[in-house]
């Protein structure tokens, strides 16, 4: 250990040190997908904080390893926004100072057992705390968020249908301080036992007794994947589009999904698309869910647009996307970040947002809740449709900028967290994959149609009845992170505070008695 404290006493050693290991959680994500890594992923990060010599010196220990965190997760934007990543990345890596200051204080040195029991709750209600500011829309939303990386456990599930994905990410952080009092803190094992006991237990009790989906009917939705078209353009995807979705004729499909950007012309301006997709309707017997990319003709502006077609055309039900891809799909504060634009791929002109979501009736007494691209990461987002009467969840999405990095599968995971948050079915439909469905709890429907396929596929999807506790109750492990956090806010206050409380008045001056006709002082009485 004195090798190792020796060789980080430079302040770049260590900085690079931090870097490394905050980047060692995102192998738990796909495409790498060990799972299993995240429950100590965190571990060789908290050892270098608590080591830190000073706590401006964890500050930034904890700064750079969120920059590799974050640098690592979004690694694949690099080819498209070029050294803005790294900016990005610094940005928001700034949120974990607090974070590793917050080790340092709880775990430096020698802790007592106390020390490690409070840990153990406020650690991990900080790292909640954390994901919960960055999922801000304007911070770039919630992407890799830590929990996020169990969306294939089915316990890790379970836990999900209760408290949403930040119950997930609170068990992981805390079975990381765990483990890492175990293995750099021996003497105070007691606690960290306990913790992963308590862990344990809370899981097998999530399982056990939290309700399941009940299943009371199905549906049968067709996904249009038309893959890379050579040489690109609306007009060739459209038809390649059209092609798959007419082999859908006679497969008795309630319901066709096509992807992000489906579609590249305004319907109202360019009728002949609305007829050719009513066309494809009446042929295949479903209504078609398709995405519109364009700048419409009733209002200024571009917006994506989720549209309903029928056999008559747009049946007027209409989602346009709330929460825009920065630098992607807008640029924040242009007036001072629009050079963004002259070193990467960043958004010529801004996207317009939509105002609220909608619940489409899709035909066939079927009720689905559209959402587009990334908004795919946002529970909020899905646990209000299903709050508003969605069966079925549906995610629009085309990640083929980034189509050979981790970024498809990445996306494509985040359905199945959504799924099981909500006890309702979802579809993620892509133009150049991963496509994927998930059901009620999570579980995965059929195959996923890679990067490689140029496809339709049918899924049998099982709709739900009831309502999961999270719906019901929403971020409650946010709100109990908060209140943990103020609880040590205060617990803190007032340990700096009683020691002024506590000081002694200064001692009183005695008083001389007074002399009299009678006596003296010395001498009562004479």
């Amino acid at each position: 250990m004195k090798t190792i404290s020796h060789r980080l006493a430079s302040p770049w050693r260590r900085s690079t040190a931090a870097a490394l290991a905050g980047a060692l959680p995102v192998l738990a994500f796909p495409e790498p997908s060990l799972w299993w890594f995240a429950y100590v992923a965190l571990v060789p990060w908290i050892g270098l904080l608590r080591s830190a010599p000073t706590g401006k010196r964890a500050l930034y220990d904890g700064w750079w390893g969120g920059f590799g965190f974050m640098l690592a997760m979004h690694h694949w934007l690099l080819p498209n926004l070029h050294v803005f990543t790294f900016v990005i990345a610094a940005l928001l890596g700034a949120l974990w100072a607090p974070w590793g200051w917050l080790v340092r204080r709880f775990l430096a040195g020698r802790p007592s057992a106390g020390r490690v029991t409070a840990a153990l709750a406020v650690l991990p209600s900080g790292w909640l705390l954390i994901e919960l500011v960055r999922s801000w829309q304007g911070l770039g939303g919630p992407w890799g968020v830590l929990g996020s990386s169990q969306w294939e456990v089915e316990p890790a599930l379970r836990l999900a249908s209760v408290g949403g994905v930040w119950l997930i990410s609170f068990m992981v952080v805390a079975v990381n301080v765990a483990a890492a009092v175990l293995v750099t803190v021996r003497r105070v094992w007691v606690p960290a036992v306990a913790g992963l006991v308590v862990t344990a237990v809370v899981t097998s009790a999530v399982w056990v007794w939290s309700p399941r989906p009940h299943v009371d009917d199905r549906v049968r939705i067709a996904v249009v994947q038309p893959g890379v078209v050579p040489g690109g353009g609306a007009d060739r995807r459209f038809d390649r589009e059209e092609r798959l979705t007419r082999e859908l004729a006679g497969q008795d499909v309630d319901l066709v999904v096509w992807g992000e950007s489906s579609v590249g012309y305004d319907l109202d301006d360019r009728p002949g698309f609305a007829r050719r997709l009513a066309a494809l309707v009446r042929e295949t017997g479903a209504n078609i869910l398709v995405n519109v990319d364009a700048r419409r003709s009733d209002r200024p502006g571009i917006y994506k647009s989720s549209i309903l077609v029928g056999p008559d055309g747009p049946t007027g039900e209409r989602y346009d996307k709330m929460r825009l891809v920065p630098f992607g799909e807008y640029i924040p504060a242009r007036s001072l970040l629009g050079w963004a634009t002259s070193v990467g791929e960043a958004a010529a002109e801004d996207r317009r947002r939509g105002t609220r979501q909608v619940v489409m009736d899709a035909g066939h007494g079927l009720r689905v809740g559209p959402m587009v691209c990334f908004e795919s990461a946002f529970s909020d987002m899905s646990r209000n449709l299903a709050d508003d009467g969605a069966e079925v969840l549906i995610a629009q999405s085309a990640t083929s900028t980034f189509q050979q990095s981790w970024a498809p599968e990445q996306h494509a995971s985040l359905a199945a967290l959504r799924a099981a948050e909500t006890g309702r079915p979802m579809v993620h439909a892509t133009l150049t994959g991963v496509s994927a469905v998930y059901g009620p709890s999570g579980q995965r429907i059929g195959s996923w149609l890679g990067t490689s396929a140029s496809t339709s596929a049918v899924y049998e999807v099982p709709l739900s009845a009831g309502v999961t506790p999270y719906v019901r109750f929403g971020e409650w492990p946010v709100q109990a992170a908060l209140l943990i956090i103020a609880v040590w806010g205060v617990s803190e206050g007032i340990r700096i505070l009683r020691p002024r409380l506590r000081r002694p008045a200064a001692p009183e001056q005695p008083v001389r008695p007074a002399r009299t006709t009678h006596g003296s002082p010395a001498r009562p009485g004479r």
